[in-house]
């Protein structure tokens, strides 16, 4: 027999928690092992409880859902959680894409289904995110990732080369250099190849010798 899928449910508002705790709790093969109103309760029960998913409320009184995903993932980087939020802005959603979110859902009502098959679906090593959220997701890892031969350029930038030594060792033309170099300012938001150099080096694209 499987042991039901524990749950940790994180969200300041007492009626939405208390709806939510009690539409999983009663739902088969779910049991709420402990809910929390802020952060920093959230951070010490989870430590006590390893549950098996959060459900995590974006806005908390203390620190944020991400930043509280953040601590939780440093403590077990193997931590399910699903964040649950008001909106869809896709600044919010890359932040909990990187914290590690497994899942994010936005508040609405009738979405017990939705957050019952979420669950589900991280708890068993997936993820969850509705198809809106999903190709956002999806547009800006496209848009964020660098070709192998935009990487040579952005090594050489790293060495200090100039244009035209980028040229000379990548044999290419002088068009084509800047044309990789200005998608790399693209891809990485950066203003110009210093501000490029520091992004790359930030993300962990290139690594500059001292």
């Amino acid at each position: 027999m499987m042991s039901d899928i524990s749950v940790m449910v994180v969200d300041d508002n007492a009626i939405l928690r208390m709806g939510l705790t009690n539409a999983i709790d009663s739902a088969e093969g779910f049991s709420i092992v402990g809910e929390a109103a802020n952060a920093e309760k959230a951070l010490r029960l989870y430590k006590d409880l390893l549950p098996d998913v959060v459900t995590m409320d974006y806005n908390l009184p203390d620190f944020d859902g991400v930043q509280c995903t953040e601590k939780i993932m440093a403590f077990n980087p193997g931590a399910n959680i699903i964040l649950l939020t008001i909106n869809e802005a896709e600044e919010e959603v890359w932040q909990a894409v990187e914290a590690g979110c497994k899942g994010y859902l936005l508040k609405r009502a009738g979405q017990v289904e939705d957050v019952l098959h979420a669950l589900s679906e991280v708890a068993s090593g997936g993820t969850y995110f509705p198809a809106n959220v999903a190709k956002k997701i999806q547009q800006r890892l496209n848009h964020e990732m660098l070709t192998p031969r935009e990487l040579d350029v952005l090594r050489c930038l790293g060495e200090g080369s100039s244009n035209k030594e980028i040229m000379d060792t990548l044999q290419l033309s002088e068009s084509t250099v800047k044309m990789h170099l200005s998608n790399i300012r693209k891809k990485l938001n950066a203003a110009d190849r210093t501000q490029a150099l520091i992004e790359a080096v930030k993300r962990g694209l290139i690594h500059i010798e001292e």
